[in-house]
């Protein structure tokens, strides 16, 4: 139980005005903390999130002046987990239990009123679509906790969390009808072109001279930036919170070393509770020339050493291709067009490989903003039957500068649709993922269970397979832009000749019989 009440009245508050400025605090404090978990009798489902909020120091900078953290026991484990300020003498440490049963935590801090506090709580199992945090599976895929397999199908709207209620709730609205499960969005608002406003929160206090308190957090600012990742979480989708960029007028890409640092302690403090976080250090790492590769090794270690529960940390480049293999990089996010290195990316770095950027469809002037639904459907198909994972982003112009990849909103373009119909192609997949399959034309799949070709710009009328032997196959010829699948007559087996369309941009799948 929480032995330290949030709220007291001493004999000084029964005088009127002492009384009603206290009564004024604490409801500023009680607006600060909710909900509220201070009960024995508190329950939680697993992967989800036990909060407790406790009265603390205000005086001073608690930012800096006071550490808080909790002891979470559950038979013979103990997962320690770091607290954070929140304003209004508000202290909150927050927890994702990952077992079921009666848990107990213990509290520690440098301030006295803080520490020592304890309780118990009951985990009780996931509720429908509570699959717990995304992992990696079978070597190259990913999965959720439970072993739900799980297919990244994501898009990237960088700045949406930054651009007030109206447009941030269309942007849940249009989510909530497309096909995506990933939102690569960032942290820190943005400067860019058609992204040129200021943001409604800052996540330091700034003075009207521009001049940032980097000793201090901004509470509000953090607390919206929960509310967007939970409604993420709500939609079944996957927050990539990118943690840097160099797309600043703000000078949060410049800030010393010692600010980076906190800035990263403060921020898993506070979200690595929501089990759909995933961590990308950066948009275009290299770009952000204030910064080393030291640095972005020690920003690695940090978000590994002090994130309890290990969420998925990648580093998505401008130029110059970060080096996966290093053991703090979970799967590789990378930007380039080049989709036909695929295979050689898997094999060098033996890990997830997602294509989080591989130009946007588009009308915009830059290059890397004007492809056609089209092309950028073949693109998520290349990557497919390679074993990758390929990202959406839409750039269309717009009178205001509302575009998707940027500010969110809503979506114009033709792509997302046939995205939706290959997120279904590969949730009818084996849940081990698609293997890169050496053949001539493109092929992915599970040897001897499952094969799916994609010919590109090729246009054969007919073509010779070689499947693996002593199984029978049943065939589909798929069109991904019309969005159909047409199965063919009969069963095959082993080296065989089929008659295809004639057409480019097809594929064929073959699944045995009885799979």
């Amino acid at each position: 139980m929480c032995t330290t009440p949030l709220f007291e009245v001493s004999p000084a508050s029964y005088d009127i005005v002492p009384f009603v400025r206290s009564l004024s605090r604490f409801l500023l404090i009680l607006a600060a903390a909710s909900p509220l978990y201070c009960a024995n009798s508190q329950s939680v489902e697993r992967w989800d999130r036990f909060e407790l909020t406790l009265k603390g120091p205000a005086d001073g900078n608690p930012f800096l002046d006071v550490t808080f953290g909790a002891r979470f026991r559950f038979a013979n484990r103990v997962v320690a987990v770091d607290g954070f300020y929140d304003g209004e003498g508000v202290y909150k440490v927050r927890f994702m239990p990952d077992e079921s049963g009666e848990w107990s935590y213990t509290t520690f801090s440098s301030a006295a009123p803080l520490s020592g506090q304890t309780g118990t709580f009951t985990v009780t199992p996931p509720g429908k679509g509570n699959h717990g945090p995304v992992r990696v599976r079978y070597v190259t895929h990913f999965a959720y906790e439970d072993g739900t397999p799980y297919t990244p199908i994501g898009t990237t709207s960088y700045a949406w969390v930054h651009q007030g209620d109206a447009l941030e709730q269309q942007t849940l609205a249009t989510l909530r009808q497309s096909p995506f499960n990933k939102m690569r969005m960032c942290v820190f608002p943005k400067h860019y072109a058609f992204n040129a406003n200021e943001p409604v929160y800052y996540p330091f206090p700034r003075s009207a001279a521009g001049e940032n308190d980097y000793t201090r957090f901004t509470p509000e600012f953090f607390r919206h930036l929960e509310r967007r990742v939970a409604d993420l979480e709500a939609l079944g989708i996957e927050a990539d919170l990118i943690l840097f960029h160099p797309y600043d007028r703000w000078g949060y890409s410049e800030m010393p070393a010692a600010v980076d640092d906190r800035y990263l302690r403060y921020l898993i403090a506070r979200l690595a509770s929501f089990r759909n976080v995933w961590w990308s250090l950066a948009n275009e790492y290299d770009f952000m020339k204030a910064k080393n590769m030291g640095d972005w090794d020690r920003f690695f270690r940090i978000v590994q050493e002090t994130d309890p529960y290990q969420h998925l940390r990648s580093i998505h480049n401008g130029t110059v291709i970060y080096d996966h293999a290093k053991p703090w990089v979970t799967h590789v996010s990378i930007q380039t067009s080049e989709l036909e290195k695929a295979r050689d990316y898997i094999a060098e770095w033996r890990k997830p490989v997602v294509y989080d950027e591989c130009k946007y469809e588009g009308n915009i002037h830059q290059r890397w903003g004007n492809i056609s639904a089209q092309e950028l459907v073949r693109r998520f198909w290349l990557g497919t039957v390679q074993g990758a994972y390929v990202g959406h982003g839409e750039t269309y112009l717009d009178p205001h500068d509302v575009l998707w990849w940027s500010k969110g909103g809503v979506l114009h373009g033709e792509s997302p649709q046939r995205i939706a119909f290959l997120r279904r192609i590969l949730e009818d997949a084996p849940k081990e993922g698609l293997n890169s399959i050496a053949t001539y034309y493109l092929g992915a799949g599970q040897e001897g269970r499952y094969y799916l070709f994609y010919f590109d710009v090729n246009q054969p009328a007919d073509y010779t397979f070689e499947l693996a032997k002593g199984a029978k196959y049943r065939a589909d010829i798929i069109d991904p832009w019309a969005m159909t699948i047409q199965p063919v007559s009969g069963t095959f087996e082993g080296k065989f000749e089929m008659k295809l369309p004639g057409k480019p941009f097809m594929a064929v799948r073959f699944v045995k019989v009885g799979e």
